[in-house]
């Protein structure tokens, strides 16, 4: 890559984010293609969130990818906000078409992509979501739009989880509830559990967010860290021998999907995934 005064700039924006493995995914990608493009991380604390936003324009940065804990906030500082990313509630890719800052969510793609991927079949079945954030209702949608039966929005604020449930009720006719933690305890079994958490997300690797009593009632679980590559909530369902999934596919999905918002082009997964392998992310 030879970067020059032509090089346009890409990034991704949250925080903590020196786990993202983003810059590696879209630098090949942007390679393979042969653009003159480069993909660089920006810790961004919640109070310059703002400061950052405006920074895009300034600089002429052509897109950004949002990640935790900027998605919902970052909505207001933005000039368009698309219909999907409406609906979820939160942007995770953010165009810079001319001055006009355009926020996209391809979260929910990323996410029902990667289970067809893996042939999960998720219509009629009973889900738990554990967390009730932007990464929660991108995932409650697509549950939703892939004809799950019930959703269980689990989280540590009763309010955030009720508020969640609520929209998904009202918005796409789900049987969808609020609970806590300690409700998990009461359920027998679960088809679908997924974790829309940070908990268990490097560094804190030997963190879950709900004990292995809770985790070998599940049929399949999810969670969408991809760092580390085998969380402490996937080691309990693999120790169970439950069919389990990280967040990698979804990961790679969802960029690829903001790729083709900046540039109108889909990258190779394969080289993607090739590439990571190289760099030992992927074993």
């Amino acid at each position: 890559m030879h970067v020059n005064a032509k090089t346009d700039i890409y990034g991704i924006i949250g925080h903590p984010i020196g786990h993202s493995l983003s810059p590696f995914i879209h630098n090949a990608a942007f390679e393979s293609v042969n653009l003159n493009s480069v993909y660089v991380s920006f810790d961004v604390h919640e109070e310059n969130l703002k400061d950052a936003i405006l920074g895009i324009k300034a600089l002429g940065i052509k897109g950004i990818n949002v990640t935790v804990p900027h998605k919902e906030n970052v909505m207001k500082y933005l000039d368009y906000i698309s219909d999907e990313a409406k609906l979820i509630g939160a942007v995770n890719t953010i165009k810079n078409n001319n001055g006009i800052l355009e926020g996209y969510n391809t979260d929910v793609t990323g996410f029902t992509e990667s289970l067809k991927e893996h042939d999960i079949v998720v219509e009629g079945k009973n889900a738990v979501i554990l967390g009730a954030g932007g990464a929660a209702r991108a995932v409650a949608v697509g549950l939703s739009l892939t004809g799950v039966k019930s959703i269980m929005i689990a989280n540590r604020s009763k309010e955030k989880a009720r508020n969640l449930s609520n929209y998904i009720k009202n918005n796409l006719g789900i049987n969808c509830i609020d609970v806590t933690y300690d409700d998990l305890n009461q359920l027998e079994e679960i088809d679908i559990l997924v974790n829309v958490t940070s908990v268990g997300m490097f560094p804190d690797i030997n963190l879950s967010p709900v004990d292995e009593s809770i985790a070998v009632k599940a049929k399949f679980v999810y969670d969408i860290i991809y760092n580390p590559e085998k969380t402490q909530l996937l080691s309990y369902a693999e120790k169970h021998s439950i069919r389990n999934l990280n967040g990698f596919d979804m990961l790679i999905n969802q960029a690829n999907h903001s790729f083709k918002i900046w540039t109108g082009m889909n990258f190779n997964k394969n080289i993607i995934l090739n590439t990571l392998k190289k760099k030992d992310f992927v074993k």
